[in-house]
Parts: C-alpha cells; structure tokens; sequence
C-alpha cells in the first residue's frame, strides 16, 4: 500500500473533508461518506467516491479513517458493517478524539473483527487540516506503521508515533486540557481587562513576541475582542473534548477544577446559541459574569 492506496473516510465535516482533499491530492483513491451526505457530494468534484453508506465506502478499501464526532457515532457508524469488507490486511485509521474509554472500545471492536488498529488523533483546526498540516498522534502495531505513513503524510505535516493502541489518544486529552485551559483564562483576562477600563488590545501587544505571547493566544484573543467567531472548531466540539478530558480525570481520581469551570462556560455559550461558533465564543460565558 502506497500512494495509490484506496482510503474509506467516514466523516466529511470540516476536518475530514479538508483531509479528504489532502489524500486525493497525494494520488489515492478515496471514498468519502458522511450522516449529512450533502456535506460529502462536494467532494465528488475533486475526484472522490462519494457513498450511500458506510459498508459501500469500506468495501476492498486499504485504510478506513474515521473522522466522526465521538466513540458512540463510530461504534454505531462502523458497526454497519464497515469492517467486515476491508481488503485483507487493512488497517483502520481511527482519527478522531474519542478519549480514553472510546479508544478501548473502537480497539475492542477492531480486534472482535481481525483489523488492525491504529488510534491516531490530530492536533490541528481548520487551516492545518486544509494545508496538510495537522500533527498526527499515532499509537499501534509497529509492523503496519510504514504503511500508514502516506496517508500520515497526506494529512499531516508531523507524526508523533507512540507505543501500543490508546497512547495517542491519551497524549490528546493532555494537549487538550492544556487548550481548554488557556481558552478559558484568556476569555476571562480579556472580560476582565474591560471590566477594569484596560484596552484589551493593549493586553495582547503587550503580550506579543515575548514567552507568554503565544500566537493561539493572539488568534483567539483577536476573535473574542472584535467578538466575531468564524468556525475553525466549534464551541460543541470543544466542550466535548474538554469532557473527555474530565471523565479520564475521574478515572484516575482527579479534580480537575479548571477544566471543569471552563466545560461550564462551554455550556453557557452553547445554550446562548455559539455551539456552531468557534470555540473561542467562550468568551461570552466569561462577559456574562462581568
């Protein structure tokens, strides 16, 4: 399996579609499917299979990649029969965050049908996944990791591999709550410097091209001041990680006090109506304390 490869992508949103793009463009065969299949159709103008249902997308494919919203839609999505009409020796590609338990499920799953299974969540939003360059978190068999590497490649301008199935996806909930984190205190700093009378401008200038001038932070600063939230990764999604953040937590017997005020402030914004907004709509959860 190489460049000619035949991918079966099973999740056409923003990610996966961009991701879609990428691997047609590297020179392999894909056929995309997606639970709103107009999010899918445009794709058939770049040359992609466009399918009716997820066992029609995975029939004789080399690589099944999963691109869907949590472990429960996959489990139901893939259980389809997806995995039952793979080409022999393919490997399912599992790219979405699921956290912990979701990736010991899908493993699981993986294992009760004889496929190989590689758990590999990206780092990355909408721009890296249109340039091809989201980081790819990857963990599983070490003798199906050179064939993975093209569609890693494809998609990604870095791939961290790890050890066996489910590191990468507890390598993601770290990086995840560390983003969490920073989205919350930045909408609170910003809230709180204009409820002081400061210029919040001022307070990323200030900031900027020093150590605690991080360009994300700019990034979504920028958005929660001019209050403007674009789509990159929705606020819905964000709030799902930062969930799966604390039900690992819980596992392991932490209290994880800030990521668990900030899945509050989520929760805010998205019943005020920005769960399709970007993630950086926290801010708003932040502005009504003020």
């Amino acid at each position: 399996m190489a460049e000619n490869a035949k991918v079966a992508l099973l999740g056409t949103g923003i990610m996966g579609a961009a991701m879609a793009r990428n691997l047609l463009k590297a020179g392999m065969e894909v056929r995309a499917w997606n639970r709103s299949a107009e999010k899918a159709e445009p794709l058939a103008e770049d040359g992609a299979t466009v399918a009716e249902d997820p066992a029609e997308a995975a029939s004789g494919a080399d690589f099944l990649l999963t691109m869907l919203s949590d472990a429960d839609v996959i489990e139901s999505v893939v259980g389809e029969g997806a995995l039952s009409v793979l080409a022999e020796g393919a490997v399912w590609l599992q790219m979405s965050t699921v956290g912990e338990e979701g990736s010991e499920r899908l493993a699981r799953l993986a294992a009760e049908n004889n496929v190989a299974f590689v758990d590999a969540p990206v780092l990355g939003t909408k721009a890296p996944a249109e340039q091809g360059q989201l980081v790819v978190l990857a963990s599983g068999p070490e003798d199906v990791r050179d064939e993975c590497e093209p569609v890693f490649d494809a998609v990604g301008g870095k791939t961290v591999w790890l050890g066996g199935a489910g590191e990468g996806s507890r390598l993601k909930l770290v990086v995840n709550n560390w983003i969490v984190g920073l989205l919350g205190v930045l909408a609170e700093t910003i809230s709180f410097a204009r409820a002081t009378g400061v210029d919040p401008q001022k307070f990323l200038e200030t900031i900027e091209g020093g150590p605690l001038g991080l360009p994300y932070a700019q990034m979504k600063g920028s958005m929660m001041i001019e209050e403007d939230y674009p789509t990159s990764f929705s606020a819905k999604l964000a709030r799902k990680d930062a969930g799966l953040v604390l039900d690992a937590a819980a596992r392991k017997g932490l209290d994880m006090t800030v990521a668990a005020a900030v899945a509050a402030h989520f929760d805010e914004a998205i019943a005020s109506g920005h769960g399709d907004d970007d993630m950086a709509a926290v801010y708003v959860a932040a502005t009504a304390h003020g």
